[in-house]
């Protein structure tokens, strides 16, 4: 042991930095595969939750993509959604407009409620008041005016 109190074990590389090359940079498994959402921290929760035995390394990347794909895709709705209704900003309501809207989300997302969004407008045709032009011309054509 040497006067600082470092033994010969601190000469070791430390644990994950042996395959590297001296002065290389890490690059994250999100970095790697060009994605914005953790796959690591996926891969802790895959972990955590016990879903199953074993976790491939495959699992946490497809579960990140698959997941930043229909966020983006909600995303783009919403933001569509919102600039119908003149606002810059993104809202519970303009979510729940867009999921409901859309076939594919809508069918995912058919069970869910989302907070403070309310529900999506909608008067069956056979509640609407009949309109006064129809009318008017129903009247004409089941009685004929009399000619002297």
């Amino acid at each position: 042991m040497d006067s600082t109190g470092a033994g010969a074990a601190s000469s070791k590389p430390k644990k994950g930095a042996a395959g590297r090359k001296a002065g290389g940079s890490r690059k994250s498994r999100s970095v790697k595969a060009g994605l914005e959402f953790p796959v690591g921290r996926i891969g802790r929760y895959l972990k955590q939750g016990r879903y199953a035995q074993r976790v491939s390394a495959g699992a946490p990347l497809y579960l990140a993509a698959a997941l930043e794909y229909l966020t983006a895709e909600m995303m783009e709705l919403a933001g569509n959604a919102a600039r119908d209704n003149k606002k810059t900003r993104i809202q519970p309501r303009h979510i729940l407009l867009a999921v409901r809207n859309d076939e594919e989300l809508g069918r995912l997302l058919a069970g869910v409620t989302i907070a403070h969004a309310g529900v999506v407008p909608n008067i069956h045709p056979e509640l609407l008041p009949k309109k006064a032009v129809e009318k008017a011309s129903v009247e004409e054509v089941e009685s004929p005016k009399i000619s002297n």
